[in-house]
């Protein structure tokens, strides 16, 4: 691409914060990578939760900007000006509250903080509606809860994504995605449920209307305000960047992941694998039923989506495979840890398709949906066992899905949901065709692997700001202008396969009480 390219504003910006990276992508008319930069950042306790402090979130920010400007330079010989769009993404959920001159009532209260548990459960009863402890709307009622002194000084109440694009734009919006993180939305009016609304003013006893704080609610596509000359010296701290760029609507980090798998048509999903574990799948219409063990975002078009979470997968054989990096070279080997994985995993494909009998769980913490508040990792056996190392690991990796096998359940079994594929991504697909084939028995659905789904939540949100002003919808657009000339790798499971998964399965869900009995000995 030549440098006239970028200087006439045909190229977009996606930024996304996430736990431990902020990104910056610079992507093409065609939403193909051209540059990139990056700031590593890492959560801290402030007064008793976990927090990132404004000053890392601007320092950050500047830093990635000013890496991406300077890959451009070097790759381009030019100095980036302007954008054809611009979007930011970031972690979603969490609690930040401001008073009516701006200033930040308390430090910012993360989704990974798990002190909200009365006011969730509180108002999931209300609703009749599953309020996990993340959501905004449950942090801000657990201070209710707590008395807690800013309550009434609160004049606006956002997402991270939402208050990165407020100050680029004085423009209080969030995306539809993001905002279903922080209160219910009704998908047929796209906003907020008023139904939920009107129980919820009722039992906080606000001197305001809890839509009086909330970010108005957008779609993607929609122009969602302009960067403004302040805007552009926090992004670009060297001042050459210009005002009046388009700002697409802030998404939250699960959005931006839909986007970037192509998984926002109905029937479809994504799963990210990885230290944990979480499928999102887009349905046709809402549930029947009240599920505590779901929970529910939309897209960032507004579709309903289910999510199924595990806080466990990766970790417990990450452990074992570094323990067998250890016997190797105590024995005088050497092996990198990628040269490692790529053979010990494979062995996983080689096994029975029941894992012989062998049994393990991966609780490094606990898991919800199984309603275990610790864990303790667990090996064990059946006496007449095939032991070897192919069983050993395939046990591994499917032990690593049951739980997500359990959220999924209730949509396949009591809901009839239908889902024609699921994406995955993240290091579990790391080895080619292991983590995709596992991932179909436990699942029994086709697997994709897209080739640049690496680029993660960045692109997706830097392909929303692309998608500003489009007329087709955002499923046509992914599909012809951005995944149409993209290789996607498919595993269809076999009933053998899934046959045996579920033989594994059953005896993981009618074995808990080992799990229960270590927690209680291994203090």
């Amino acid at each position: 691409m030549k440098h006239n390219d970028i200087v006439n504003d045909n190229c977009s910006l996606g930024i996304e914060l996430g736990s431990t990276r902020i990104k910056a992508i610079l992507i093409d008319e065609n939403n193909k990578p051209l540059a990139s930069g990056g700031f590593t950042w890492n959560n801290k306790m402030i007064d008793g939760y976990w927090s990132y402090s404004i000053e890392d979130i601007w320092k950050g920010l500047a830093i990635s900007y000013s890496e991406l400007k300077m890959d451009v330079k070097k790759k381009y010989n030019t100095t980036i000006t302007t954008f054809k769009a611009i979007g930011i993404s970031a972690m979603m959920h969490g609690y930040l509250v401001f008073d009516k001159n701006d200033e930040l009532l308390v430090p910012f209260r993360t989704w990974r903080n798990t002190y909200t548990k009365e006011s969730s459960e509180k108002l999931a009863s209300v609703f009749n509606f599953p309020i996990p402890q993340r959501y905004s709307i449950a942090h801000l009622y657990q201070a209710i809860l707590n008395n807690e002194k800013h309550i009434n000084d609160i004049n606006k109440m956002t997402t991270l994504a939402g208050y990165i694009h407020y100050k680029l734009t004085n423009n209080f919006v969030i995306g539809i995605g993001d905002a279903s993180g922080m209160f219910p939305i009704d998908c047929k009016t796209k906003d907020y449920n008023k139904k939920y609304i009107k129980q919820f003013n009722e039992i906080s006893n606000l001197k305001y209307s809890i839509k009086e704080i909330l970010p108005k609610v957008q779609t993607a596509g929609q122009l969602a305000g302009l960067l403004t000359l302040e805007g552009a010296h926090l992004l670009d701290q060297e001042g050459d960047l210009l005002p009046n760029i388009p700002l697409c609507p802030p998404e939250g980090d699960a959005g931006t992941g839909m986007v970037s798998t192509n998984s926002i048509k109905v029937n479809t999903g994504n799963v990210s694998a990885g230290t944990s574990v979480f499928a999102m799948i887009v349905l046709e219409k809402e549930l029947s039923n009240f599920y505590d063990k779901l929970d529910f975002v939309t897209t960032p078009d507004g579709f309903l989506t289910a999510m199924v979470h595990s806080n466990n997968c990766t970790g417990d054989y990450d452990a074992w495979l570094s323990m067998f990096k250890e016997v190797i070279e105590i024995s005088g080997g050497h092996i990198t840890t990628a040269q490692l994985y790529d053979k010990i995993l494979n062995q996983a494909l080689l096994g029975d398709k029941d894992c012989g009998g062998l049994l393990c769980y991966n609780y490094l913490s606990g898991e919800p949906i199984t309603d275990f508040n610790d864990g303790r990792p667990i090996f064990t056996r059946k006496l007449n066992s095939n032991f070897n190392l192919a069983n050993f690991m395939r046990a591994q990796l499917y032990t690593s899905l049951c739980i997500l096998r359990m959220g999924l359940d209730l949509l396949y079994e009591k809901e009839k949901v239908h889902v024609d594929s699921i994406t995955g991504h993240g290091g579990f697909f790391k080895t080619p065709l292991v983590g995709q084939t596992v991932m179909a028995n436990a699942t029994h659905t086709p697997i994709n692997v897209v080739e640049s789904s690496g680029e993660g939540g960045a692109w997706g949100i830097a392909i929303l700001a692309n998608y500003v002003g489009e007329t087709i919808s955002l499923p046509e657009y992914l599909d012809s202008k951005v995944f149409n000339n993209i290789k996607i790798d498919t595993v269809i499971p076999t009933k053998e396969d899934c046959d045996g998964f579920n033989r594994f399965y059953e005896l993981y869900k009618g074995s808990l009480a080992i799990e229960s009995a270590a927690i209680h000995c291994l203090k």
